[in-house]
């Protein structure tokens, strides 16, 4: 077993607080990332004696703590903190440090009335949506396991709980800084700076204003981040500044789904009613949660506030700019082009007009592009489509692009295979099953070995690209399982 560290309390305890999770009678193991904790060196049992009421385990020989933080929420300010996840420590593999989190695992200081419990479903989700991620190629936190707790909770209705195992690089969020900022004082901000530096960005030391590149190398993680959910068509769902984490991965998979048919406005989450974190608006809104951040670290940008300003204001009039240039090279690698200039985006922006006008599959339509998939799946035999393709290929003539080379590139990055929502939901149905008949986890086995392998194509795995009917794409929502 690795032994857990403590790093974070460095800090001053105003980010924290010791809390332990709670026991429960009878927990079993649904699922465990066996490849994560040979990884790791965490045992399955080390972790399920920390949930069991009959384990010998003793917590002194670990000092599990929730997090303080605040956060703007969908455009509010609010105070936070872990309300339902709990770090029982740090590991350190090969100098990389992870936060080793337990969710669900029951109240804390910060859970403002709320039971701290997760439901099966919701944890079950995290874990499918954190490894498809990872085997995506998207940074992001990843899932050591599922417990079943034994109890049952109660959200829309009555189901049963568990609690999830994760790991991260760091769960500090740009709500952290603002905790520290408007919360506590200068001293603490510039504490927790040092801290995050040390631990995600050391080279940010050396230069002459830290505060400054720390936001600017911060900037480059989120802008490579969110252009990676951009060219999947993933939508975290819920964007506030507590959900965005300073080491660039992508955590937090509550009401987060993958987009069908191509539409910007997409929304799959109840509570975005005004669809402010739709797929279209994730550039923008994580610019502005970067907008945020630098608000946060002003006093340590230059003591004189003025001049503070001055400089902030000069800095985050760049963001757009640097967005809009990552988001077009990665549309332009999707067409099959290295290197974005004003051709590829015409293109790009004429193919996605063509798609939204027919409301084709995003995955399917560049999977199409670099695949022989099925017409069925794809929209390349319409007439739009191929006169599109004509207008693809004289650029790529004028530019030395050959076919194979596009290709090779397009299949690099364009996935044939996403965990489509209806058929997580299906699987999710059945998940209340397994703990008294394993027999019921085999589809999701077979669905994970699809999803965590989601380059490669043959016909065997037409089934699992064919996007939703109508009806069940309408009906999909997605939720937090608070």
């Amino acid at each position: 077993m690795n032994r857990l560290e403590y790093s974070y309390f460095e800090l001053p305890s105003t980010f924290y607080s010791k809390v332990s999770p709670l026991k429960f009678k009878g927990p079993s193991t649904l699922l465990f990332n066996k490849t994560l904790s040979k990884k790791l060196h965490i045992s399955e049992d080390f972790i399920a004696a920390l949930i069991d009421t009959t384990s010998e385990a003793s917590d002194e020989i670990i000092s599990p703590f929730a997090q303080a933080y605040a956060g703007h929420q969908f455009g509010h300010f609010t105070m936070l903190g872990d309300g339902r996840a709990i770090v029982l420590g740090e590991v350190v593999v090969d100098k990389q440090r992870f936060d080793l989190q337990l969710k669900g695992c029951g109240p804390t200081p910060y859970s403002r009335r709320g039971d701290g419990r997760a439901t099966l479903k919701a944890m079950t989700r995290e874990y499918i949506m954190s490894e498809a991620m990872e085997a995506l190629h998207i940074p992001t936190s990843r899932s050591l396991g599922v417990f079943s707790t034994g109890e049952r909770i109660f959200r829309t209705g009555s189901e049963p709980g568990a609690v999830l195992a994760r790991v991260m690089k760091s769960h500090i969020r740009v709500g952290t800084f603002e905790y520290a900022r408007y919360f506590l004082t200068n001293e603490a901000l510039q504490a927790l700076l040092n801290y995050t530096i040390d631990r995600l960005y050391p080279s940010c030391k050396q230069a002459s204003n830290p505060a400054l590149e720390f936001i600017k190398t911060v900037a480059e993680t989120q802008f490579e981040l969110v252009t990676h959910w951009m060219r999947v068509g993933f939508i975290h769902g819920v964007m506030n500044t507590d959900n965005t984490a300073i080491s660039g991965e992508s955590f937090d998979y509550g009401p987060c789904a993958f987009m069908n048919q191509y539409d910007p406005n997409t929304v799959f989450s109840s509570i975005d009613t005004q669809g402010r974190y739709s797929f279209g608006n994730q550039g923008a809104i994580i610019q502005w949660n970067l907008v945020r951040l630098t608000e946060a670290l002003l006093p340590l940008i230059d003591p004189s506030e003025e001049q503070a300003l001055i400089i902030a204001r000069s800095f985050i009039q760049g963001f757009e700019e640097e967005w809009n240039l990552k988001y077009q090279e990665m549309m332009a690698q999707k067409i099959g082009f290295s290197k974005a200039d004003i051709e590829t985006e015409h293109l790009v922006t004429g193919l996605l007009k063509l798609m939204e006008q027919h409301g084709t599959d995003y995955t399917n339509t560049f999977a199409g592009l670099c695949h022989e998939i099925p017409n069925s799946l794809s929209p390349w035999e319409k007439e739009a489509f191929i006169e599109w393709k004509a207008q693809w290929n004289t650029y790529a003539k004028s530019q030395g692009a050959s076919l194979e080379e596009r290709i090779a590139l397009m299949r690099r990055i364009n996935p044939v295979i996403i965990p489509r929502n209806h058929l997580v939901e299906s699987i999710l149905s059945e998940v209340e099953l397994w703990e008294n008949d394993t027999s019921y986890s085999g589809r999701f086995h077979e669905a994970m070995s699809l999803w965590t392998d989601p380059y490669a194509y043959d016909e065997s795995r037409i089934a699992w690209m064919k996007p939703p009917t109508s009806e069940e794409n309408q009906a999909h929502q997605t939720f937090c399982g608070t």
